[in-house]
Parts: C-alpha cells; structure tokens; sequence
C-alpha cells in the first residue's frame, strides 16, 4: 500500500498485516464503498461490471472476503479509480494468508530457489484441494468454515510458482510418517500421493523422503523453509506454534542451509523417493 494511501484513510504502518475482517481487506472496503458511493454506483451494477453479485461486493466491502485481482483491476477501471485500487493488490494479496505466513508467502512468489522441509503436513505448494481441505478443517482451535475456504483458496494459488515462465528451483525433503498418515481419509491420501508423483517428475523439482528408519537425523528441531530471491537474497522461514518467523541474518540462514544440505544427504534419493511414493499409492 501506497503513502499516499496509507495518509488518506488514516491508517497505521502497522496494521497492514492482518487476515479477513481487519486491517487491509477492512480497509480496501471502506475504500472500494468510497469510491462507488462517490461515482453514484449502486452494489448490484458494480457486481454486473465486474463480474460479481451485489452481495459478493457487500463482503468485499464489509472486509468479510478477501477479493481477487482481477476484480480489483475492473472495479478501479469501472470506478475511475486511476490505479488507486490496483495499488493495492499486493497487499490484499498477503492479506489471504495467517498473519505469521504474509511475508513469506511474498517472499516465496518471488523466489528463485525453494527449499522446503516438511514434518508436519504435506508441504503447501505440494498439497491437492481435498487434502489442504482435511488440514485446515483439522486445525485447533476450529476455524470457521469461511477461513477454511480462504486458507484452501489461497493454499491453491500459491502452487502458480510452477507454472511461472522461469522455473525455479524447487526441492522437498519430506517425513516418511507424513506419506503414510491418510489425512482425510484414503481416498484423499491416494490423491495426495499421486499429485507428488505428477510433481516430482517435473524437471525444476526434487522431492525426497526422509525414512523413518534413519538412525542419524539432521532436522530434529523441526520444519522450515530456504528462500533465494532474484536479487540473491537468503532467507529462512521456521514454522513453529504461534511465533513462525522469517530469519534474514546470514548466521542463522546459514545453519539452516547446512542442516538442509545433510538432510538431503541423509535422505532417499529423489528417485528412490518417487519409488516409495508408488509403493505406497500401491498400497491405499
């Protein structure tokens, strides 16, 4: 968001990085009931120039939904906004994630190289809708069914990195225990496997399992991801309960980077990994 935006609907630095019904999407909606208001629009002929219902326009502007980018591009043209709303795509774009996720998703969208090490869950950017369905559904304490579909929606979209015209390099050292635990049952595990083998055959991706019978383990602390950005920046992202936080000094970077090296040394092969991975869908 923009200082001049910022300045005009008085709002702090801070309160930028929050999830639907706050901060930006609250904002943006106040902002997008202005405009219309202002251009003698009624919701339902927004909705119709756009694309969308007059009660969709209502959620947009009440902060409830979180709206997509191309609705905000058709809503400044049809408003007149000059670029107003567009300028803030990007922050209504972070907007889709948890509060603890906003920055690395950005991050992520523009990485050159990704390096993902998984313990909990089948990673994000390798998970089908119905599994990344069962994980957030699972989550404690219950979400409520709308943060459900936002989360799964915006879980989704993040999988676009694999369709970007410069492929980035993209690894997985995933938890043997993760491909053998059928959340969501087995027909959503079976979908689950087989959507790891259609991406581990892609030539910018390498997907390792890490066995469970491996008796030296260099990751025992716990999940995190590496983030090379264009202009060579190193970034680590370490999830943990409630304080998920991304690391820039290149110390910690560092560590990161050498546990990762020695987990995919300890790890199966990626060939040996999609090997397993089909002995297990063989399996479900």
């Amino acid at each position: 968001m923009s200082e001049e935006v910022r300045a005009e609907l008085e709002v702090p630095e801070a309160e930028g990085e929050s999830e639907p019904g706050s901060g930006v999407p609250l904002i943006f909606g106040r902002l997008l009931k202005r405009l219309r208001t202002q251009a003698g629009m009624e919701r339902a002929e927004l909705g119709s120039r756009t694309g969308y219902s007059a009660s969709t326009i209502a959620s947009f502007e009440q902060g409830r939904r979180i709206p997509p980018a191309r609705f905000i591009m058709r809503a400044d043209e049809a408003l007149g906004a000059r670029g107003v709303l567009v300028e803030l795509i990007e922050d209504m774009e972070k907007a889709q994630y948890p509060a603890f996720f906003q920055d690395a998703a950005a991050l992520e969208k523009k990485a050159v190289e990704l390096h993902v090490f998984a313990t909990k869950a089948i990673p994000g950017l390798l998970q089908t809708e119905d599994y990344a369905f069962a994980v957030c559904r699972m989550w404690r304490p219950l979400l409520d069914e709308e943060t459900v579909q936002k989360r799964v929606a915006a879980r989704l979209a993040r999988q676009d990195i694999f369709a970007q015209p410069v492929f980035p390099t993209i690894s997985f050292v995933i938890e043997e225990h993760l491909l053998r635990r059928p959340l969501g049952g087995q027909a959503v595990m079976r979908g689950q496997l087989e959507q790891i083998l259609l991406h581990g055959q892609r030539r910018n991706v390498e997907i390792q399992v890490m066995p469970t019978t491996r008796e030296a383990h260099a990751g025992i602390e716990g999940p995190f991801t590496l983030i090379e950005t264009k202009n060579g920046r190193r970034i680590a992202y370490v999830e943990a309960y409630k304080s998920s936080r991304l690391y820039t000094d290149r110390e910690t970077v560092r560590e990161l980077e050498q546990q990762y090296g020695v987990l995919r040394a300890q790890a199966l092969t990626p060939s040996e990994s999609l090997a397993l991975v089909e002995k297990l869908l063989g399996e479900t």
